[in-house]
């Protein structure tokens, strides 16, 4: 193993955050937490994202509602929506950057992510848009997950992993994996691999072939 960027979607939740965050803590190690909106709306749920950022993990805007990958949604409105509602949730727990994680409808990279209205608007909007290159499954296999995770982190000199802090027991394994990269010689670092940032800060830095439809335009 080399890199491992640890991310962490889905969140924030009342019963598995804490626990990331302490197993984290614990061994300092930095991680993206991309939270929803409509979860960050919740106070005691904003309060836990408060934690993550004052423990010096990055925020990041992973829609409102996670329900409809941004590249299947045909109304502009309702794209800029699922963007601008949780961006202003965050406030000024955001990061500089303003980095977005689109919804890939179960870890998929292709025309599912976004649309020409959503690169318009994050074109617009200043945003740097993240995406992954190892996703092990693990809302899909709670207990399957960690050999995947590893052999996916091997295979890459610069991991940025997506993992869920949702309460499906997944990440009770989740120290285990730290273990056995760690034994690998892995470094968890907080830089975000170049091929994973397609846009930064409002700049398209990188490729979007096969990542955008043609669901809606950008007018």
């Amino acid at each position: 193993m080399h890199d491992i960027a640890l991310s962490f979607d889905n969140g924030p939740d009342p019963s598995t955050t804490p626990k990331v965050l302490d197993v984290l803590a614990a061994r300092e190690i930095p991680a993206l937490f991309c939270v929803l909106g409509e979860r960050l709306a919740r106070p005691e749920l904003r309060r836990l994202t408060e934690r993550a950022h004052a423990e010096g993990h990055w925020i990041a805007n992973h829609t409102y509602t996670h329900s409809v990958p941004l590249g299947r949604v045909d109304d502009a409105d309702r794209v800029r929506r699922e963007i601008d509602l949780t961006q202003g949730l965050l406030g000024d727990l955001a990061h500089p950057d303003r980095l977005f994680r689109p919804f890939g409808g179960g870890g998929n990279l292709d025309e599912r992510l976004l649309n020409p209205v959503a690169v318009d608007h994050l074109v617009k909007g200043g945003y740097t848009v993240v995406t992954w290159n190892a996703v092990p499954g693990d809302w899909k296999d709670p207990e399957g997950w960690l050999p995947v995770a590893v052999e996916q982190c091997r295979a890459s000199e610069h991991a940025l992993l997506v993992l869920h802090d949702l309460p499906t027991g997944a990440m009770a394994h989740l120290e285990r994996f730290l273990d056995i990269a760690a034994d690998e010689g892995a470094r968890f670092v907080r830089d975000l691999p170049e091929s994973c940032v397609p846009i930064r800060r409002g700049e398209v830095t990188g490729s979007l072939e096969g990542l955008v439809s043609a669901a809606g335009s950008a007018a």
